[in-house]
C-alpha cells in the first residue's frame, strides 16, 4: 500500500479504528502496510521508551530518525546509545546543513533565546524533512494530553509534504506511560532524577516549576511550546527569518 492512495474516506475509517486499538495494533498496521518506507522518530527522553521499546518488539527492522542539533545535553546522547544497545534499535541520526559556528555567525551567540522558532527549523524541522524524503510514513509518539495543539491530532494525518503522520501513542496518558514503564521495568533519563519531565536541546530546557503539565519546562519563560516538527510541517508556516 502507497500511504499517497489512500482517500480520505479511508484515513476516516481507519482513524475511528485506531481510536480504541492499541499501539501495537496501530505499529503493526503501518509496518505490514507502509513499510518499508516508514520511519519513526524519537527524541529520547524518558515518555520515548515505551514507543522505542514497541518498536523493538513489533517492528525492530524500523528505521527511528534522531536529529542531533548540536544542542542536547550530554545525557540525552548516552541514554540514545544506552537504548539503542538494550533494544537493538535501527537508528539515523539526522544533522543541521549548516554547522553551529555557522548558525551563530549568521544568526548571534544564542539564536535559541533571540530566535527559538527560526533556531528549531533549521536544527529540527529541516533535517525532519530531509530524513522523511522518499518515505511514506512518519511514526511519533505525541499524545493528546501533552499540549492544547496536540489534543486536536487524530491517529493518522497528512503533512504538508503529503507523508502519513502515525500516531500510535495518540490516546495514552501520561499515567499509561509510566504504568508501561513500570511494569517493563524500562530506563529513565538521566536527567530524570533531576526534575526533567520533558528534555529537548540544553538551552531550552529546565526542570518545570511547579505542578503544571510535562513540557513546562520547554521553552521557560516563553509562549513557545512546539518546536514546529508537529505544527510547521504539517501547516506550512514559514519562520521568522
Amino acid at each position: 500500500m502507497q500511504a499517497e492512495s489512500l482517500t480520505e474516506s479511508e484515513i476516516a475509517a481507519y482513524n475511528a479504528r485506531f481510536e480504541t486499538a492499541s499501539p501495537e495494533v496501530i505499529l503493526e498496521w503501518a509496518w505490514e502496510n507502509l513499510g518499508p518506507n516508514v520511519a519513526a522518530s524519537s527524541s529520547f527522553q524518558t515518555q520515548s521508551v515505551p514507543l522505542l521499546h514497541l518498536i523493538s518488539e513489533t517492528c525492530p527492522d524500523m528505521p527511528i530518525i534522531f536529529l542531533d542539533t548540536g544542542f542536547h545535553f550530554p545525557e540525552t546522547l548516552r541514554f540514545r546509545d544506552d537504548l539503542i544497545d538494550q533494544f537493538g534499535l535501527n537508528v539515523e541520526v539526522m544533522h543541521p546543513e549548516i554547522e553551529k559556528d555557522e548558525l551563530f555567525e549568521r544568526h548571534g551567540e544564542s539564536p535559541y533565546r533571540t530566535d527559538p522558532d527560526l533556531c528549531c527549523h533549521i536544527n529540527k524541522v529541516e533535517p525532519m524533512q530531509r530524513a522523511l524524503e522518499g518515505r511514506n510514513a512518519w511514526i511519533n509518539g505525541v499524545r493528546k494530553d501533552q499540549t492544547e495543539q496536540r489534543e486536536q491530532l487524530e491517529v493518522l494525518e497528512w503533512t504538508s509534504r503529503g507523508i502519513l503522520r502515525v500516531h500510535p501513542m495518540l490516546t495514552w496518558t501520561s499515567r499509561d506511560v509510566w504504568t508501561y514503564i513500570n511494569e517493563h521495568d524500562l530506563p529513565a533519563h538521566p536527567l530524570f532524577e533531576e526534575g526533567y519531565m520533558s528534555i529537548g536541546c540544553a538551552p531550552c530546557t529546565s526542570p518545570p516549576s511547579g505542578d503544571g503539565d510535562e513540557r513546562e519546562g520547554r521553552w521557560s519563560g516563553s509562549s513557545k511550546s512546539e518546536c514546529g516538527l508537529h505544527t510547521e510541517m504539517v501547516e506550512e508556516e514559514e519562520p521568522n527569518s
